[in-house]
Protein backbone atom coordinates (compact mmCIF):
# COMPACT_ATOMS: atom_id res chain seq x y z
CA UNK A 1 0.00 0.00 0.00
CA UNK A 2 1.08 3.25 -0.61
CA UNK A 3 0.70 6.33 1.16
CA UNK A 4 0.20 9.62 -1.22
CA UNK A 5 -0.26 13.07 0.99
CA UNK A 6 -2.08 16.28 -0.84
CA UNK A 7 -0.81 19.64 0.72
CA UNK A 8 -3.28 22.83 0.85
CA UNK A 9 -2.61 24.50 -2.75
CA UNK A 10 -3.32 20.69 -4.18
CA UNK A 11 -6.85 20.83 -2.96
CA UNK A 12 -7.25 24.77 -2.91
CA UNK A 13 -9.87 24.99 -5.23
CA UNK A 14 -12.36 22.49 -6.58
CA UNK A 15 -10.41 22.32 -10.20
CA UNK A 16 -7.69 20.83 -8.13
CA UNK A 17 -9.49 19.13 -6.08
CA UNK A 18 -11.12 17.53 -8.82
CA UNK A 19 -7.53 16.97 -10.43
CA UNK A 20 -6.22 14.71 -8.18
CA UNK A 21 -8.11 11.67 -9.82
CA UNK A 22 -5.20 12.92 -12.67
CA UNK A 23 -2.82 11.00 -9.79
CA UNK A 24 -4.69 9.04 -7.09
CA UNK A 25 -5.59 5.85 -9.06
CA UNK A 26 -8.59 4.01 -7.56
CA UNK A 27 -7.80 0.87 -8.09
CA UNK A 28 -4.42 0.78 -6.27
CA UNK A 29 -4.53 0.20 -2.40
CA UNK A 30 -3.35 3.91 -1.17
CA UNK A 31 -4.40 5.93 1.85
CA UNK A 32 -4.88 9.44 0.81
CA UNK A 33 -3.98 12.43 3.03
CA UNK A 34 -5.19 15.44 3.03
CA UNK A 35 -4.20 19.16 4.43
CA UNK A 36 -6.90 21.67 4.99
CA UNK A 37 -7.98 23.83 1.67
CA UNK A 38 -5.20 26.65 1.30
CA UNK A 39 -5.81 29.71 3.56
CA UNK A 40 -8.25 27.65 5.90
CA UNK A 41 -6.12 26.95 8.53
CA UNK A 42 -4.96 30.67 8.67
CA UNK A 43 -8.37 31.38 8.61
CA UNK A 44 -9.39 29.48 11.41
CA UNK A 45 -5.92 30.73 13.57
CA UNK A 46 -7.65 33.91 13.16
CA UNK A 47 -11.28 32.75 14.12
CA UNK A 48 -9.44 31.67 17.05
CA UNK A 49 -7.70 34.32 18.42
CA UNK A 50 -10.68 36.50 17.93
CA UNK A 51 -12.52 34.38 20.97
CA UNK A 52 -9.18 33.85 22.78
CA UNK A 53 -9.17 37.83 22.99
CA UNK A 54 -12.65 38.07 23.66
CA UNK A 55 -13.59 39.74 20.68
CA UNK A 56 -16.73 37.72 19.75
CA UNK A 57 -17.76 40.12 17.03
CA UNK A 58 -14.76 39.98 15.29
CA UNK A 59 -14.73 35.95 15.24
CA UNK A 60 -18.69 35.81 14.08
CA UNK A 61 -17.85 38.35 11.20
CA UNK A 62 -14.42 35.78 10.45
CA UNK A 63 -16.91 32.38 10.50
CA UNK A 64 -19.33 33.84 8.22
CA UNK A 65 -16.57 34.98 6.00
CA UNK A 66 -14.95 31.72 5.74
CA UNK A 67 -18.11 30.13 5.73
CA UNK A 68 -19.52 31.85 2.65
CA UNK A 69 -16.08 30.93 0.81
CA UNK A 70 -17.29 27.25 1.67
CA UNK A 71 -20.34 28.09 0.04
CA UNK A 72 -18.49 29.25 -3.17
CA UNK A 73 -16.74 26.03 -2.94
CA UNK A 74 -19.30 23.15 -2.79
CA UNK A 75 -21.26 25.10 -5.86
CA UNK A 76 -18.28 24.73 -7.72
CA UNK A 77 -17.83 21.18 -6.53
CA UNK A 78 -20.51 19.23 -7.30
CA UNK A 79 -22.92 19.45 -9.60
CA UNK A 80 -26.13 16.86 -8.52
CA UNK A 81 -28.58 18.16 -6.12
CA UNK A 82 -27.53 15.09 -3.51
CA UNK A 83 -23.89 16.23 -3.64
CA UNK A 84 -24.79 20.34 -2.84
CA UNK A 85 -27.39 18.75 -0.44
CA UNK A 86 -24.41 16.81 1.54
CA UNK A 87 -21.67 19.67 0.97
CA UNK A 88 -24.25 22.02 2.51
CA UNK A 89 -25.19 19.92 5.17
CA UNK A 90 -21.52 19.21 6.14
CA UNK A 91 -20.27 23.18 6.08
CA UNK A 92 -23.25 24.36 7.48
CA UNK A 93 -22.40 21.40 10.91
CA UNK A 94 -19.15 22.27 10.88
CA UNK A 95 -19.56 26.20 11.10
CA UNK A 96 -22.12 25.79 13.67
CA UNK A 97 -19.83 23.93 15.86
CA UNK A 98 -17.19 26.93 15.13
CA UNK A 99 -19.93 29.70 16.34
CA UNK A 100 -20.91 28.07 18.95
CA UNK A 101 -18.18 28.08 21.07
CA UNK A 102 -19.28 32.14 21.06
CA UNK A 103 -20.98 30.36 24.39
CA UNK A 104 -18.61 29.04 26.59
CA UNK A 105 -15.10 29.61 27.98
CA UNK A 106 -12.59 29.46 25.26
CA UNK A 107 -9.67 27.85 25.97
CA UNK A 108 -6.36 26.05 24.22
CA UNK A 109 -8.80 23.06 24.39
CA UNK A 110 -11.57 24.75 22.38
CA UNK A 111 -8.61 26.35 19.84
CA UNK A 112 -7.16 22.83 19.05
CA UNK A 113 -11.10 21.87 17.96
CA UNK A 114 -11.13 25.22 15.63
CA UNK A 115 -8.20 24.33 14.03
CA UNK A 116 -8.85 20.67 13.54
CA UNK A 117 -11.82 21.76 11.26
CA UNK A 118 -10.04 22.18 7.91
CA UNK A 119 -8.91 19.12 7.41
CA UNK A 120 -12.84 17.21 8.40
CA UNK A 121 -13.49 19.56 5.71
CA UNK A 122 -11.33 18.70 3.04
CA UNK A 123 -11.61 15.17 3.31
CA UNK A 124 -15.54 14.95 4.16
CA UNK A 125 -15.96 17.11 0.95
CA UNK A 126 -13.00 15.18 -1.03
CA UNK A 127 -15.40 11.49 -0.06
CA UNK A 128 -18.66 13.23 -1.37
CA UNK A 129 -17.30 14.31 -4.67
CA UNK A 130 -15.65 10.81 -5.37
CA UNK A 131 -19.26 9.31 -4.32
CA UNK A 132 -20.71 11.38 -7.04
CA UNK A 133 -18.42 10.97 -9.65
CA UNK A 134 -18.99 7.13 -8.77
CA UNK A 135 -15.60 6.46 -7.67
CA UNK A 136 -15.40 4.01 -4.17
CA UNK A 137 -13.84 5.65 -1.08
CA UNK A 138 -13.36 4.79 2.55
CA UNK A 139 -13.37 7.38 5.01
CA UNK A 140 -10.70 6.91 7.76
CA UNK A 141 -11.13 9.25 10.64
CA UNK A 142 -7.49 10.27 11.44
CA UNK A 143 -8.83 10.79 15.64
CA UNK A 144 -9.59 7.08 15.78
CA UNK A 145 -6.39 6.24 15.32
CA UNK A 146 -3.68 9.25 15.54
CA UNK A 147 -2.53 9.99 18.87
CA UNK A 148 0.51 11.17 20.58
CA UNK A 149 1.59 10.33 24.13
CA UNK A 150 2.44 13.31 27.14
CA UNK A 151 5.37 14.34 25.74
CA UNK A 152 3.45 15.29 22.54
CA UNK A 153 5.39 12.37 20.38
CA UNK A 154 3.63 10.22 18.13
CA UNK A 155 2.66 6.93 19.60
CA UNK A 156 3.37 4.87 16.45
CA UNK A 157 2.90 0.76 17.57
CA UNK A 158 -0.79 2.73 18.91
CA UNK A 159 -1.35 3.99 15.09
CA UNK A 160 -0.57 1.03 13.43
CA UNK A 161 -3.18 -1.05 16.01
CA UNK A 162 -5.91 1.02 15.46
CA UNK A 163 -5.54 1.57 11.44
CA UNK A 164 -4.89 -1.81 10.73
CA UNK A 165 -8.48 -2.94 11.81
CA UNK A 166 -10.24 0.21 10.06
CA UNK A 167 -8.65 -0.81 6.73
CA UNK A 168 -8.99 -4.79 7.27
CA UNK A 169 -13.06 -3.70 7.87
CA UNK A 170 -13.04 -3.22 4.32
CA UNK A 171 -10.80 -6.04 1.93
CA UNK A 172 -13.02 -4.84 -1.44
CA UNK A 173 -11.96 -1.48 -1.15
CA UNK A 174 -8.87 -0.06 -2.39
CA UNK A 175 -9.06 3.86 -1.90
CA UNK A 176 -8.65 5.06 1.81
CA UNK A 177 -9.41 8.95 3.21
CA UNK A 178 -8.01 10.29 6.16
CA UNK A 179 -6.97 13.70 7.69
CA UNK A 180 -3.09 15.52 7.69
CA UNK A 181 -1.91 17.18 11.18
CA UNK A 182 -4.67 16.21 13.33
CA UNK A 183 -4.43 13.76 16.45
CA UNK A 184 -5.51 13.03 20.34
CA UNK A 185 -3.34 13.67 22.83
CA UNK A 186 -2.92 11.42 25.76
CA UNK A 187 -6.17 12.52 27.15
CA UNK A 188 -8.12 11.74 24.50
CA UNK A 189 -8.30 15.49 23.77
CA UNK A 190 -8.20 16.67 19.69
CA UNK A 191 -4.47 18.18 19.44
CA UNK A 192 -2.31 18.44 16.25
CA UNK A 193 0.89 17.11 15.03
CA UNK A 194 2.64 20.63 15.39
CA UNK A 195 5.41 19.35 13.48
CA UNK A 196 5.65 18.95 9.67
CA UNK A 197 1.28 18.61 9.98
CA UNK A 198 0.19 16.58 7.02
CA UNK A 199 3.70 15.79 5.99
CA UNK A 200 3.96 13.85 9.22
CA UNK A 201 0.83 12.00 9.44
CA UNK A 202 1.45 10.64 6.06
CA UNK A 203 5.00 9.31 7.70
CA UNK A 204 3.72 7.98 10.50
CA UNK A 205 0.86 6.43 8.74
CA UNK A 206 3.74 4.64 6.35
CA UNK A 207 5.81 3.97 8.82
CA UNK A 208 2.96 2.67 11.31
CA UNK A 209 1.52 0.03 8.64
CA UNK A 210 4.82 -0.58 7.08
CA UNK A 211 3.85 1.08 3.45
CA UNK A 212 5.81 0.37 0.34
CA UNK A 213 6.10 3.98 -0.36
CA UNK A 214 5.19 7.58 1.42
CA UNK A 215 4.47 10.03 -1.66
CA UNK A 216 4.33 14.12 -0.47
CA UNK A 217 2.79 16.02 -3.26
CA UNK A 218 3.25 19.57 -3.56
CA UNK A 219 3.63 22.44 -5.69
CA UNK A 220 7.06 22.30 -6.76
CA UNK A 221 8.85 19.24 -8.17
CA UNK A 222 10.87 17.62 -5.44
CA UNK A 223 14.04 19.48 -3.50
CA UNK A 224 16.22 21.76 -6.13
CA UNK A 225 20.13 22.24 -5.61
CA UNK A 226 19.29 25.77 -4.56
CA UNK A 227 16.97 28.06 -3.86
CA UNK A 228 15.02 28.74 -7.00
CA UNK A 229 13.89 31.92 -6.28
CA UNK A 230 17.07 33.45 -5.95
CA UNK A 231 19.45 30.91 -8.17
CA UNK A 232 18.87 30.50 -11.85
CA UNK A 233 19.12 26.90 -13.01
CA UNK A 234 18.31 25.05 -10.04
CA UNK A 235 17.48 21.38 -11.19
CA UNK A 236 15.74 18.77 -8.97
CA UNK A 237 17.61 16.28 -7.23
CA UNK A 238 16.97 12.63 -7.89
CA UNK A 239 17.70 11.01 -4.55
CA UNK A 240 18.96 11.57 -1.37
CA UNK A 241 19.68 10.14 1.96
CA UNK A 242 17.15 10.36 4.66
CA UNK A 243 19.74 12.65 6.71
CA UNK A 244 20.97 14.49 3.45
CA UNK A 245 16.97 15.76 3.17
CA UNK A 246 16.75 16.56 6.89
CA UNK A 247 19.98 18.96 6.94
CA UNK A 248 18.70 20.37 3.46
CA UNK A 249 14.90 20.79 5.67
CA UNK A 250 16.43 22.18 8.30
CA UNK A 251 18.45 24.69 6.86
CA UNK A 252 16.28 26.17 4.84
CA UNK A 253 14.48 23.84 2.20
CA UNK A 254 10.48 24.85 2.85
CA UNK A 255 9.41 22.04 0.96
CA UNK A 256 9.62 19.52 3.53
CA UNK A 257 9.38 19.73 7.89
CA UNK A 258 12.84 17.90 8.62
CA UNK A 259 11.52 16.17 11.35
CA UNK A 260 8.42 15.24 9.46
CA UNK A 261 10.28 12.02 7.64
CA UNK A 262 11.42 10.60 10.80
CA UNK A 263 9.25 7.83 11.32
CA UNK A 264 9.38 6.73 7.71
CA UNK A 265 13.21 6.91 8.20
CA UNK A 266 13.15 4.53 11.27
CA UNK A 267 11.46 2.05 9.20
CA UNK A 268 13.24 2.50 6.29
CA UNK A 269 9.74 3.69 3.83
CA UNK A 270 11.10 5.33 0.87
CA UNK A 271 9.63 8.64 0.90
CA UNK A 272 8.97 10.72 -2.62
CA UNK A 273 8.48 14.12 -2.84
CA UNK A 274 6.72 14.86 -6.10
CA UNK A 275 4.79 18.31 -7.90
CA UNK A 276 0.86 18.11 -8.03
CA UNK A 277 1.53 20.60 -10.92
CA UNK A 278 3.53 18.47 -12.98
CA UNK A 279 2.47 14.82 -11.96
CA UNK A 280 4.90 13.51 -14.58
CA UNK A 281 8.27 15.22 -13.22
CA UNK A 282 10.35 12.39 -11.17
CA UNK A 283 10.92 15.06 -8.20
CA UNK A 284 13.15 13.33 -5.26
CA UNK A 285 13.12 9.94 -3.79
CA UNK A 286 14.64 10.10 -0.50
CA UNK A 287 15.60 6.51 1.22
CA UNK A 288 18.74 5.44 3.20
CA UNK A 289 20.92 4.78 0.46
CA UNK A 290 23.55 7.85 0.08
CA UNK A 291 25.33 8.50 -3.50
CA UNK A 292 28.73 8.57 -2.62
CA UNK A 293 31.32 11.26 -3.31
CA UNK A 294 28.91 13.84 -4.58
CA UNK A 295 27.60 17.68 -3.43
CA UNK A 296 24.03 17.65 -3.23
CA UNK A 297 22.49 20.92 -2.58
CA UNK A 298 22.90 24.08 -1.19
CA UNK A 299 20.15 25.78 1.21
CA UNK A 300 20.44 28.81 3.40
CA UNK A 301 18.52 29.72 6.80
CA UNK A 302 18.01 33.22 7.54
CA UNK A 303 17.09 35.34 11.25
CA UNK A 304 20.28 33.87 12.45
CA UNK A 305 22.32 35.63 15.67
CA UNK A 306 25.50 34.68 16.76
CA UNK A 307 26.96 35.03 19.86
CA UNK A 308 30.13 34.74 20.97
CA UNK A 309 31.67 34.38 24.33
CA UNK A 310 35.09 34.84 25.13
CA UNK A 311 36.87 33.86 28.25
CA UNK A 312 40.70 33.50 29.31
CA UNK A 313 39.26 31.00 32.31
CA UNK A 314 37.82 28.53 29.48
CA UNK A 315 41.24 27.49 28.83
CA UNK A 316 41.10 23.88 29.84
CA UNK A 317 38.18 24.98 32.39
CA UNK A 318 36.77 21.59 33.08
CA UNK A 319 32.51 22.01 32.48
CA UNK A 320 32.71 25.38 30.32
CA UNK A 321 30.69 24.25 27.51
CA UNK A 322 28.33 22.40 29.77
CA UNK A 323 27.64 25.37 31.88
CA UNK A 324 27.21 27.54 28.41
CA UNK A 325 24.64 24.82 27.24
CA UNK A 326 22.70 24.66 30.40
CA UNK A 327 21.92 28.25 29.77
CA UNK A 328 20.24 27.49 26.30
CA UNK A 329 18.62 24.56 27.90
CA UNK A 330 17.18 26.89 30.82
CA UNK A 331 15.74 29.21 28.27
CA UNK A 332 14.75 26.49 25.87
CA UNK A 333 16.53 27.96 23.08
CA UNK A 334 17.83 25.43 20.39
CA UNK A 335 21.54 26.06 18.90
CA UNK A 336 22.21 25.49 15.33
CA UNK A 337 26.01 26.32 15.03
CA UNK A 338 29.18 25.74 17.29
CA UNK A 339 32.82 26.48 16.63
CA UNK A 340 35.22 26.44 19.70
CA UNK A 341 38.70 27.93 20.40
CA UNK A 342 40.90 27.65 23.73
CA UNK A 343 39.58 31.16 24.71
CA UNK A 344 36.01 30.97 23.29
CA UNK A 345 33.18 29.50 21.68
CA UNK A 346 31.28 30.98 19.02
CA UNK A 347 26.79 29.50 18.65
CA UNK A 348 24.30 30.88 16.42
CA UNK A 349 20.84 30.68 17.60
CA UNK A 350 17.56 31.31 15.40
CA UNK A 351 14.61 31.85 18.25
CA UNK A 352 15.88 35.07 20.06
CA UNK A 353 12.52 35.30 22.43
CA UNK A 354 14.79 35.41 25.32
CA UNK A 355 18.02 36.31 23.93
CA UNK A 356 17.99 39.20 26.59
CA UNK A 357 18.11 36.99 29.23
CA UNK A 358 20.64 34.37 27.66
CA UNK A 359 23.40 37.38 27.26
CA UNK A 360 22.82 38.58 30.54
CA UNK A 361 23.89 34.95 32.35
CA UNK A 362 26.41 34.78 29.70
CA UNK A 363 28.25 37.73 30.86
CA UNK A 364 29.44 35.49 33.61
CA UNK A 365 31.71 34.06 32.13
CA UNK A 366 33.43 36.57 29.92
CA UNK A 367 33.03 38.92 27.14
CA UNK A 368 30.05 38.53 25.11
CA UNK A 369 29.57 39.61 21.39
CA UNK A 370 26.72 39.46 19.39
CA UNK A 371 26.19 39.42 15.84
CA UNK A 372 22.54 39.99 14.03
CA UNK A 373 20.99 39.40 10.32
CA UNK A 374 23.56 36.82 10.00
CA UNK A 375 22.72 33.76 7.25
CA UNK A 376 23.49 30.10 7.93
CA UNK A 377 24.64 28.66 4.15
CA UNK A 378 24.54 24.66 4.25
CA UNK A 379 25.98 22.77 1.71
CA UNK A 380 24.48 19.48 1.74
CA UNK A 381 26.46 15.78 -0.35
CA UNK A 382 29.05 13.68 1.20
CA UNK A 383 31.44 14.66 3.57
CA UNK A 384 32.53 11.78 5.15
CA UNK A 385 35.91 11.37 6.34
CA UNK A 386 37.36 9.68 3.51
CA UNK A 387 36.31 12.28 1.21
CA UNK A 388 38.76 15.12 0.22
CA UNK A 389 38.64 18.54 -1.95
CA UNK A 390 34.94 19.54 -1.69
CA UNK A 391 35.69 21.58 1.46
CA UNK A 392 38.36 23.53 -0.80
CA UNK A 393 35.87 23.54 -3.29
CA UNK A 394 33.42 25.41 -1.25
CA UNK A 395 35.79 27.68 0.43
CA UNK A 396 37.20 28.73 -2.25
CA UNK A 397 33.66 29.64 -3.77
CA UNK A 398 33.08 32.16 -1.17
CA UNK A 399 36.56 33.58 -0.90
CA UNK A 400 35.40 37.43 -1.79
CA UNK A 401 32.32 36.50 0.92
CA UNK A 402 33.30 37.54 4.81
CA UNK A 403 32.69 34.41 6.62
CA UNK A 404 31.83 34.36 10.34
CA UNK A 405 31.96 31.15 11.63
CA UNK A 406 32.31 27.34 9.18
CA UNK A 407 31.38 24.75 10.90
CA UNK A 408 33.05 20.93 9.58
CA UNK A 409 33.48 17.54 10.87
CA UNK A 410 30.08 17.82 12.86
CA UNK A 411 28.23 15.28 10.14
CA UNK A 412 29.25 13.20 7.47
CA UNK A 413 26.79 15.36 5.61
CA UNK A 414 26.89 18.90 5.33
CA UNK A 415 29.25 22.09 5.77
CA UNK A 416 28.06 25.22 7.09
CA UNK A 417 28.93 28.81 7.00
CA UNK A 418 27.50 31.83 8.60
CA UNK A 419 27.79 35.16 6.53
CA UNK A 420 25.83 38.75 6.51
CA UNK A 421 22.39 38.09 5.24
CA UNK A 422 23.41 40.79 2.84
CA UNK A 423 26.09 38.48 1.05
CA UNK A 424 23.39 35.50 0.92
CA UNK A 425 22.19 35.83 -2.66
CA UNK A 426 26.10 35.78 -3.78
CA UNK A 427 26.80 33.24 -1.39
CA UNK A 428 24.25 31.14 -2.87
CA UNK A 429 25.12 32.07 -6.53
CA UNK A 430 29.11 32.01 -6.31
CA UNK A 431 28.49 28.32 -4.82
CA UNK A 432 25.86 27.05 -7.23
CA UNK A 433 28.50 28.25 -9.84
CA UNK A 434 31.39 26.81 -8.51
CA UNK A 435 30.04 23.29 -7.50
CA UNK A 436 26.94 22.41 -10.36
Amino acid sequence: MKILKFGGTSVGSPERMKKLLDIVRPEEKQIVVLSAVSGTTNSLVEISNAYLNGDKRKAKELTKALHDKYELFINELFTSKEGLTNGKNLIDYHFNLISGFSNELFTPIEEKIILAQGELLSTTLYHFYLNEIGVSSVLLPALDFMKIDEDNEPMVEFIGQHLQPLIDKHPDKTLFITQGYICRNSFGEIDNLRRGGSDYTASLIGAAIRAEEVQIWTDIDGMHNNDPRIVKGTSPIAQLSFDEAAELAYFGAKILHPQSVFPAQKYKIPVRLLNTMEPSAAGTLITNDSEKGKIKSIAAKDGITAIKIQSSRMLLAYGFLRRVFEIFERYKTPIDMITTSEVAVSLTIDETDYLQDIIKDLNDFGSVELDKDQTIICVVGDFGAEQHGYASRVLDALKHIPLRMVSYGGSNNNISLLVNTADKTEALRSLHNRLF
